[in-house]
């Protein structure tokens, strides 16, 4: 027992380190973009370059970039009035060289493609954030198997189960069954897992020193709350809309009035999901970034040590912001589940 505790200990001071070494290499890498880009140039103000260096890690990109000089070009899939365009986004040359394609030219303006002639193309492209939902959704695939293979070999986890078990019955038991019950909670624990696991990961990999900003993108916060809304929507019973459409208990007069505010509400709670997720994620990049910042405008050691361990400190706060955003959401969800199957006794 005395071996167990003391293997335990070493283990869990190897993760701390561990997560203390990816935060350092972070912010340094973090601190190497800004150093870069105020090299490339310097007759622009300090001030304007942070504000351009923040937005342009923020953005999705059609290549990745992981420092100055050196880059990984990504697929680029252009369907333009009937043709399909298919090439490297290396011929763009980090934006700075318009590309033709059969008399079609295109060219990069602040992230997005554009078509000379005036067509828009519609971007079917593999960029970065494209690219690590892939990598996300492959690492999950072979988390997940692992772990029902060592169930099938022993009823004791081992191995990726003994690390994803005391998550998983979490999720089951204090989230999905308090708000669902135990009578449907079932059918969505597959979604509350994937979409837990997904925003806790791809979160994670926003703080490293690959500058993986997805759940900053609007677009993927909106879509995880689409299947959400939809999720609810499809599955609610009568009850469900009963109590939206045509109220028990109450006058007809404030029946009608109130149907368009109660259907209206039902929108409402995805768009919250959307917001509260797209924007502190959002703020989180910022506010590390513009502190990272601040360390070219002090130029001296004194300001800049303090806007490094300020940086570090907010860097381990983040690591609680990704697991609160995706436990969030997961909650959230899990109560739309939960109000849209309920079976209410209006007796």
């Amino acid at each position: 027992m005395h071996r167990f505790l003391k293997r335990d200990s070493r283990y869990n001071k190897m993760k701390v380190n561990t997560i203390i070494f990816t935060l350092v290499i972070s912010v340094f890498f973090n601190l190497n973009i800004f150093a870069d880009e105020h090299l490339s140039n310097s007759e622009k103000d300090i001030k304007t370059e942070i504000k351009e260096t923040i937005s342009h890690h923020l953005q999705d990109s059609h290549d990745f970039v992981l420092t100055h000089g050196l880059s990984f070009p990504l697929p680029v899939i252009l369907y333009t009035d009937g043709n399909l365009d298919i090439f490297s986004s290396a011929n763009f040359h980090h934006g700075t060289t318009p590309y033709e394609v059969d008399g079609r030219v295109y060219s990069l303006d602040h992230g997005h493609i554009i078509e000379a002639s005036g067509l828009h193309p519609i971007d079917f492209s593999i960029t970065k954030n494209v690219t690590f939902i892939f990598i996300v959704f492959l690492m999950m695939m072979f988390m997940f198997i692992r772990m029902a293979k060592s169930y099938k070999k022993n009823s004791l986890p081992t191995g990726m189960g003994r690390l994803l078990e005391p998550i998983v019955l979490y999720i089951r038991d204090d989230i999905a069954i308090p708000n669902i019950g135990e009578k449907h909670y079932k059918k969505y624990m597959s979604y509350l897992l994937t979409v837990f696991f997904f925003i806790w990961i791809i979160n994670l990999f926003g703080l490293t020193p690959l500058g993986v900003n997805v759940t900053n993108n609007i677009a993927v916060t909106l879509s995880l709350a689409l299947i959400t809304y939809v999720l609810t929507t499809v599955t609610a019973n009568k009850s469900y809309w009963g109590h939206i459409f045509w109220m028990p208990g109450v006058p007809t007069p404030m029946k009608l009035l109130l149907a368009p505010i109660e259907l209206f509400g039902t929108i409402i709670k995805p768009f919250s999901l959307m917001i509260r997720l797209y924007a502190n994620i959002t703020a989180g990049h910022i506010v590390l970034m513009s502190i990272l910042g601040l360390i070219f405008i002090f130029k001296g050691w004194i300001g800049s040590s303090l806007s490094f361990g300020l940086a570090f400190a907010l860097s381990l706060l983040e690591l609680l912001v990704a697991a609160l955003q995706a436990y969030i959401f997961t909650m959230l969800s899990a109560l739309y589940f939960g109000s849209a199957v309920e079976e209410h006794d209006d007796h």
